[in-house]
């Protein structure tokens, strides 16, 4: 586990802004040391603990691109068709056959090792067979329709960077190039807690005032498409003490602790005090909408990040907020979401010096350009406001009105998750 001092968040002022909290994170927090080895059927989603050197040349032999018959371009006319004789034919999975003697062309299949001599393929529907020849048509660049050897990885080359969260495509790529497993970190452990009085666990009978907890299993969610591995600890009282007690508990065996509710100032909102009673909170109060309830702290050398309770807010300070840490702490290379442009279908107004995400959803408009329509209901709690939008809008901190027309930046769920 990262062990961190109490005073590594230490942060004093108004308003912090989000890529100023991320910088933070990455200066302060170091990833978990400890390494595994993981089956190329077991290693998507993980973080790669190493480069991935790549053993081979990929292809490893000059190969046939397409069907279709290898000459040597300085064979061809100069101008006009070429007709050449053909001797032989290649086939993918069979050795090098002789080498391709001047002045003859070679039948061969995609994925046939190049003949020694050949330089060119031409494609099979280009070409016209007369019996034991063949009819070239001009202008065929030298080396067309053929993969030259290590042209997609070169032997000894950086294949995949350490670093690197493993995708399929990445576990292709390792699989090419004769791989069984990767090295990677360990997953990270995440202990998750909701709290409030006012929450019950789904399946149980809810009391008087009662509703039931859905950001636990939002945040395990979050956390497993991060990559890392959650821990459910329930629903912590509204007490200190007991708050206190269970956080330092969990921060014995997990990497991130990570709760939602009780961060703010009211007399209600026990965390803080909990926080200080067993390490150090420190209130980022982020510049943004929603969520600006946001803390990081320390308990026992441990990371922890304290989300608001309402569920939207909790999503978006998680994706922004907790998703770069987790990152970090995992080794991973973060690549922060790519907004695009989108039409804005609405008006919206806003104060200056803090970022708002507003949930929209997107349509096709008659000219083709996308258009982002905002969800009806604003407000931080109201979960169906995320299952029935595409995405959010972002509105930075200069600005403070958008009219409909205005070009935006929509950041989609898929991106962001």
């Amino acid at each position: 586990m990262t062990q961190l001092s109490n005073d590594c968040f230490a942060f004093g002022g108004g308003l912090l802004a989000v890529e100023d909290g991320i910088r933070r994170i990455s200066e302060r927090v170091e990833p978990v040391a400890t390494t595994e080895t993981a089956s190329l059927f077991q290693a998507d989603g993980r973080v790669l603990a190493e480069d991935v050197v790549a053993p081979i040349d990929l292809p490893p032999w000059d190969n046939a691109a397409v069907d279709g018959y290898a000459v040597r371009h300085a064979d061809l006319a100069e101008a006009g068709a070429t007709v050449l004789p053909v001797e032989g034919r290649d086939v993918a999975g069979e050795a090098m056959s002789k080498p391709l003697a001047a002045g003859t062309s070679r039948r061969i299949f995609t994925g046939a090792r190049l003949p020694a001599g050949a330089d060119t393929i031409f494609m099979q529907e280009d070409v016209e067979t007369l019996g034991s020849q063949v009819r070239l048509p001009p202008g065929l660049r030298r080396g067309a329709n053929t993969r030259q050897r290590g042209e997609d990885v070169p032997s000894g080359t950086v294949a995949l960077p350490q670093g690197r969260r493993v995708r399929p495509q990445d576990i292709a790529l390792a699989a090419a190039l004769g791989l069984t497993q990767l090295a990677v970190r360990r997953r990270l452990r995440v202990a998750i807690f909701s709290t409030g009085n006012e929450l019950a666990t789904p399946g149980h009978i809810l009391g008087p005032g009662q509703i039931f907890d859905s950001n636990r299993f939002l945040l395990a969610s979050l956390v497993v498409r991060a990559g890392a591995t959650p821990t459910d600890l329930g629903i912590l009282p509204d007490d200190p003490a007991a708050t206190a007690q269970a956080l330092n508990a969990a921060a014995s065996d997990h990497d991130l602790l990570l709760t939602s509710g009780g961060v703010s100032t009211g007399e209600e909102d026990h965390v803080k005090a909990a926080i200080e009673s067993v390490g150090r909170l420190v209130f980022w109060r982020l510049a943004i909408k929603p969520g600006r309830p946001v803390a990081m702290g320390v308990v026992n050398g441990i990371p922890f990040a304290g989300l608001p309770g309402n569920p939207v807010a909790t999503f978006i300070t998680f994706v922004h907020v907790v998703r770069p840490l987790i990152a970090r702490l995992a080794g991973e290379i973060w690549d922060p979401p790519i907004a695009f442009p989108v039409r804005s279908g609405f008006a919206y107004r806003k104060k200056s010096g803090r970022r708002e995400y507003v949930r929209v959803r997107l349509g096709r408009m008659a000219d083709g350009a996308l258009e982002a329509q905002k969800h009806a209901q604003e407000g931080a709690g109201i979960l169906s406001s995320l299952t029935a939008t595409h995405g959010l809008v972002e509105v930075p901190e200069a600005v403070t009105a958008v009219a409909a027309g205005d070009v935006v930046s929509f950041l989609s769920y898929g991106a962001l998750i």
